[in-house]
């Protein structure tokens, strides 16, 4: 399987803390500081149905405070919160910053699920929280240092890796507390479990196929995990058919790179990775560099065609990232990768042949 990319982006919002009183001094500094961090997407997995969290250590000790039912109740009131969506500070300019604060939150809901690990909503963040942290600060990193010191780049994507595989284990997780026992049913009838999935399963089926993909395609020297291969296909298949317009084009950012790596499609693989293309740029009223990247990477290398995979990532470059500010760190993320290649155009490309002599 072809590595898979762009994915993911992390973007803070504002939190919530649980209710205290509302003349409370705690609760003004909670109110006043906390934050929280949602991934979004960087495209492949184009992703935005997740969001990294990261709550003050002033708050959590409120949480952590008082009788078992109050706790509980606190903790499934964060968890909701981790869960829900916001916009808040997607329009954030500094990926490095977002990277160091990323880890952080992503332990703190792990600890969260420690307590309440039946949290269908926190499960679900947990699973895209680390996909997409892994791609964007692993992965990524991993490519782009790997014409300099291939172990260090290899010990990357062996980290990537592992954090792929802790997501879909959050995502089967997810899975199970929709419908019980439904990852060993899956395991057994793979088509039969994905029958049961329904529409407000899609987000989970999603980010389980990503963190499944991408783990896949950083498993070359483990056969059991290639053999995963058409799981996840039946995962993405039966997303995309209960809700093909999910998450802004989301799945069909995912199936460009799927496509061209599907089992025994490879007849039409890059006719069906275009019309894939071509819907995600709609979906995402082409505000996005993800679609153009994905496609330059995953069909114009292989088809070898220089002249499409350069227009696409220049056009990708061109966006301006202030233009659409919910989308700005997204997009930094992956005009950063789409320079990264076209630097490496003629490691990616065979010469032309000369023209033959008239």
């Amino acid at each position: 399987m072809r590595p898979i990319g762009p994915i993911s982006l992390i973007r803070p919002i504002p939190i919530r803390p649980p209710p205290l009183a509302p003349k409370s001094p705690l609760h003004q500094k909670v109110t006043r500081s906390g934050v929280h961090f949602r991934v979004r997407r960087l495209n492949f997995p184009s992703v935005s149905a997740f969001r990294f969290r990261l709550l003050p250590p002033l708050a959590l000790a409120a949480l952590l405070a008082g009788c078992a039912s109050v706790k509980n109740t606190a903790l499934d009131q964060v968890g909701d919160t981790l869960a829900a969506g916001g916009t808040a500070f997607s329009a954030d300019e500094d990926p490095q910053l977002i990277a160091a604060a990323a880890p952080f939150s992503l332990k703190l809901m792990e600890s969260l699920l420690a307590s309440r690990p039946q949290h269908r909503g926190l499960l679900l963040a947990t699973a895209s929280g680390f996909t997409q942290y892994a791609y964007a600060f692993v992965q990524q990193e991993a490519d782009e240092v790997a014409d300099k010191d291939f172990a260090a780049a290899q010990a990357l994507r062996q980290r990537a890796r592992r954090l792929y595989l802790r997501a879909r284990d959050y995502g089967l997780r997810g899975l199970d507390v929709a419908h019980a026992g439904w990852s060993a049913k899956f395991r057994a009838d793979p088509r039969a479990a994905a029958a049961l999935a329904t529409r407000a399963d899609v987000p989970l089926l999603y980010w389980t196929a990503a963190s499944w993909g991408a783990a896949i395609a950083l498993a070359k020297d483990n056969p059991d995990l290639l053999a995963d291969q058409s799981l996840v296909e039946t995962l993405i298949d039966r997303a995309l058919a209960l809700d093909p317009g999910f998450d802004g084009g989301a799945i069909h950012a995912f199936l460009i790179t799927f496509e061209m790596a599907r089992p025994g499609g490879a007849a039409d693989a890059a006719a069906r990775a275009r019309r894939h293309f071509d819907r995600a740029v709609a979906l995402a009223q082409g505000k996005q560099a993800g679609p153009w990247v994905s496609f330059a990477e995953a069909v114009c290398v292989p088809q070898q065609n220089r002249a499409e995979f350069e227009a696409l990532l220049k056009q990708a470059l061109a966006l301006d990232p202030d233009a659409a500010p919910e989308y700005r760190l997204v997009n930094l993320v992956l005009q950063r990768r789409a320079r990264w290649l076209l630097a490496r155009i003629d490691d990616l490309f065979l010469p032309a042949l000369p023209e033959p002599a008239k």
